[in-house]
């Protein structure tokens, strides 16, 4: 039997948000406007953090650590995006399909254990103010910051290997302006039971755990908020973390949000491919493996 050359056939086609070439243009435009306004605006508060000594403190090393953050989560999806819409091309390399996952997947589980490092200092600082300074020493806080690093690129290294252990077939149209896991892994033609168990072991731990931490602490910060007697100290304790629990339900309500697309659009997709195998006969294709190996006749 002869082999499939995987470098014909190593590159997804990232669907995007609109067919209509009239809506690209403003798409466009609207995407590149977000992202220039959010990485400047980022930019200024690390700058900001760094020149001024008095915001050398703990809630704004882990705001800017934060910022950072967002600033390579931002540009590891829009700006694929942004270059695919200007070049008119919908591809996206073998390559540079796993680079966006690995990426995607590190900076969104870095993302989650930053807010809940954030969440224990405000627990701190409104729980327990006069341990505030004994306990958010400066080693402690680089530890923290140490620590969500290191989980968060072994999880990305660990999902980026098992994803290049997958065979895939002819079909690869991703209903999405970048390569997001849950998605990719759908379109695998090999068996995806292991991937689908990490991933869900790792949403109840990596993404159940911090989120439990923080509803906990939440929970602890309002109980004191309300046993402070003076309205004056009550809105000044609430005001304290008002930003970043705004942050963190937009955080989460978004990820819910994207997560319940991706969900449905698998399903109506896997429904649409299963009615053309059976009304139009089409024959399954063969699968290929992610890696690029040039492979010869048999």
């Amino acid at each position: 039997m002869k082999q499939i050359n995987d470098t014909e056939l190593s590159e997804f086609l990232l669907l995007g948000f609109a067919e209509d070439a009239k809506l690209q243009p403003l798409i466009f435009g609207l995407f590149l406007s977000i992202y220039l306004v959010t990485v400047l605006g980022n930019l200024l508060l690390i700058l900001a953090t760094i020149s001024d000594s008095l915001l050398h403190m703990p809630m704004y090393f882990f705001l800017s650590n934060l910022s950072f953050v967002d600033i390579c989560f931002t540009s590891t999806t829009v700006q694929k995006m942004l270059l695919n819409i200007q070049t008119q091309s919908k591809a996206i390399t073998n390559a540079g399909s796993i680079t966006q996952i690995h990426f995607f997947v590190l900076l969104i589980e870095l993302d989650i254990l930053l807010l809940t490092v954030m969440t224990y200092h405000m627990y701190v600082a409104i729980c327990c103010p006069l341990h505030y300074l004994v306990i958010m020493k400066r080693h402690l806080c680089g530890l923290l910051i140490l620590v969500s690093w290191v989980v968060s690129v072994l999880y990305a290294l660990l999902q980026s290997l098992m994803v290049l252990c997958l065979s895939f077939c002819m079909d690869l149209d991703i209903p999405h302006f970048f390569c997001e896991l849950n998605q990719v892994v759908q379109l695998a033609c090999s068996d995806t039971f292991l991937n689908e168990v990490v991933i869900y072991v790792a949403a109840i731990f990596l993404g159940g755990g911090p989120l439990t931490g923080l509803l906990y602490s939440y929970s602890k910060i309002f109980s004191s908020i309300r046993a402070i007697s003076s309205v004056p100290g009550k809105y000044k304790a609430f005001s304290t973390c008002a930003s970043h629990l705004s942050v963190v339900s937009l955080f989460y309500c978004m990820s819910l949000g994207v997560y319940l697309s991706s969900a449905v659009t698998q399903k109506l997709t896997f429904n649409f491919n299963s009615l053309c195998d059976v009304y139009c006969g089409h024959p399954h294709a063969e699968p290929f493996h992610l890696q690029s190996e040039e492979s010869g006749p048999e």
